[in-house]
C-alpha cells in the first residue's frame, strides 16, 4: 500500500513540476491590455515612440524629451500592467526635467508579439539604440528597472559595458538575484532553478557594471524579498548606494518617498562626470 501511495505521490509531483515548467511564462507574465494616449494618464507632455523590434513588430513606448542638460530615464517596467499604470511614478521625473521613456514591451499593452526574456532584452536594446541615434549618449542615460525590469535593465548595463562603453546611472527597484531564486520563494517544493527558462540572472553580471548603481527596496516586500536585494547589492562593485525602505512592499515604494532620494543620486552621478 505504502508502495502506490509513494508512487502516485511521485506522479502527481511530477504532474504539476510538468505543468508549471510548460506554463511557467504565463506565471512569470501578466501583460495588461490596449492602453490610451499618454494624456489619458495624465503625462500629456509625453509623445508614443514607435520602433520596430526584431520580429519585425512595431512597438509602442512614451518618450518625453529631457529638459537642457537633464538626463533621460528610461524606465523598464515589471511583469504586470503596462507602462500606463506606471505614469504617475514617473510624475517626479517629468516635474525635475528628466527626459523619460516608458519603455513598451512586446505582448504588453496591446503590442504585438509574446514576452520572454531574449524578446524584452531585444525590445530594450530597439529603444537604446534609438537613444543613441537621436543624439542622447549612454552616459546621459539613467537605465531603470521595476522588479522584472531589473533584470532587464541590469543587461542593458552588463552589455554596455562589456562593450567598453558605460551607461550614466543604473537604478533598480525590488530587484531580484535571478528568476530562478525569485521563483523558489514561490515554490519552494519545486526546482525552479533548474526548470525556469527565462533566467534575468543578475547575480551574474551584476560586478560587471562598470557605473553608479543605486537598489531600492522594501523591508516587507512579499513578492521579492530584500534579501534578494542585499545579496544583488553586496556582489556589485562601487560606486553604489541603497535604501532599504523598513515598512515599504514590494509596489508601494514610491509611497515611502523614493522617488526624491534617486533623483538625487541621479543628479549627483552625472554631475560627478
Amino acid at each position: 500500500m505504502f508502495t502506490g501511495v509513494l508512487t502516485a505521490f511521485i506522479a502527481g509531483y511530477i504532474g504539476v513540476v510538468g505543468i508549471i515548467y510548460v506554463g511557467q511564462r504565463a506565471l512569470m507574465y501578466h501583460p495588461g491590455g490596449p492602453i490610451g494616449p499618454p494624456e489619458v494618464y495624465g503625462v500629456g507632455e509625453m509623445a508614443e515612440l514607435s520602433l520596430k523590434n526584431d520580429a519585425g513588430h512595431t512597438l509602442i513606448s512614451w518618450y518625453a524629451a529631457p529638459k537642457p542638460d537633464q538626463p533621460v530615464l528610461v524606465f523598464f517596467h515589471g511583469n504586470a500592467g503596462t507602462i500606463g499604470d506606471r505614469a504617475k511614478k514617473i510624475r517626479p521625473y517629468l516635474n525635475t526635467g528628466f527626459g523619460v521613456i516608458l519603455a513598451g514591451y512586446r505582448g504588453f499593452g496591446g503590442n504585438p508579439g509574446s514576452p520572454s526574456e531574449a524578446g524584452l532584452y531585444n525590445d530594450a536594446a530597439t529603444i537604446l539604440t534609438h537613444l543613441k541615434a537621436i543624439g542622447i549618449p549612454p552616459e546621459r542615460w539613467i537605465l531603470y528597472g521595476e522588479s522584472l525590469g531589473t533584470g532587464v535593465a541590469t543587461e542593458m548595463a552588463h552589455r554596455y559595458a562589456v562593450s567598453g562603453m558605460s551607461i550614466g546611472a543604473l537604478v533598480l527597484e525590488a530587484p531580484f538575484t535571478s528568476m530562478g531564486d525569485a521563483a523558489a520563494v514561490h515554490y519552494p517544493y519545486i526546482p525552479t532553478r533548474l526548470l525556469v527558462r527565462d533566467k534575468y540572472d543578475s547575480i551574474a553580471k551584476i560586478d560587471a557594471i562598470n557605473t553608479s548603481l543605486m537598489i531600492v527596496h522594501g523591508a516587507a516586500d512579499r513578492t521579492v524579498p530584500q534579501k534578494l536585494g542585499r545579496r544583488l547589492f553586496d556582489a556589485a562593485k562601487k560606486p553604489k548606494s541603497s535604501l532599504w525602505l523598513d515598512r515599504a512592499g514590494h509596489n508601494d515604494l514610491y509611497d515611502f518617498g523614493a522617488a526624491p532620494h534617486v533623483i538625487r543620486f541621479a543628479r549627483l552621478t552625472l554631475n560627478s562626470r
